[in-house]
């Protein structure tokens, strides 16, 4: 893999976490959605800009208003499609990854998803060929583990590209988080904080008491 990373602490990547939702947020709402959603922002940041506010304290309150509850939490225990369809869940899940030097699986998977949305032939072509060159070819800089004949297969399938040119590589890498790297990250700090939020909040207003 291309380039150094740095590892991080539980509340470090708590607030990684949220930034990134809430970036993907502005990215991906509709029109509509992000106008309302900027009018918030700019609401939020007019009364945080109070005297005495700081930057931790408007942190706080965004990690408030976007992080989920511990029931939410909890279902992303029950199977890895639960976490990736949430939008904090997959968030929490990329930077747990990000520690263990491993997004690429993520991101290759997720490209494998967005590739499928394409309708126009020639982009689905385009898209497919930076898909293989970035993850699927041999020293490639976000190189996947796929066995020889996965790799061969989908690369035939660029040949006469269509929607499932991935499926099969896609399925391997699928797999692979579901069994290893998905288990790790249910028993992470970071996932376990999540689930436990609310009996961290009882104990910390029963000992201020």
């Amino acid at each position: 893999m291309c380039g150094g990373r740095e590892q991080h602490s539980a509340s470090s990547l708590c607030q990684y976490v949220t930034l990134s939702v809430s970036k993907e947020e502005e990215e991906r709402e509709d029109e509509g959605q992000a106008k309302d959603m900027k009018n918030r922002l700019a609401f939020l940041r007019r009364r945080n800009e109070s005297p005495g506010s700081t930057p931790a304290s408007k942190l706080d309150k965004t990690m408030k208003s976007i992080k989920p509850t511990p029931e939410e939490a909890l279902k992303w225990g029950e199977s890895l499609d639960k976490l990736l369809v949430h939008k904090y869940g997959l968030a929490a899940f990329r930077a747990f990854l990000r520690t263990e030097f491993s997004e690429e699986n993520l991101e290759f998977w997720l490209a494998c998803e967005d590739y499928k949305k394409i309708k126009s032939q020639s982009k689905m072509a385009s898209k497919a060929k930076k898909i293989f060159a970035e993850y699927i070819a041999i020293q490639s800089c976000k190189e996947v583990n796929l066995d020889s004949y996965t790799r061969e297969h989908t690369k035939e399938n660029l040949q006469n590209v269509t929607r499932s040119c991935f499926e099969l590589a896609q399925r391997r890498i699928y797999g692979l988080m579901e069994k290893d790297s998905y288990p790790r990250f249910l028993r992470s700090e970071l996932y376990l904080d999540l689930v436990n939020q609310k009996k961290a909040s009882a104990t910390s207003t029963a000992s201020s008491s």
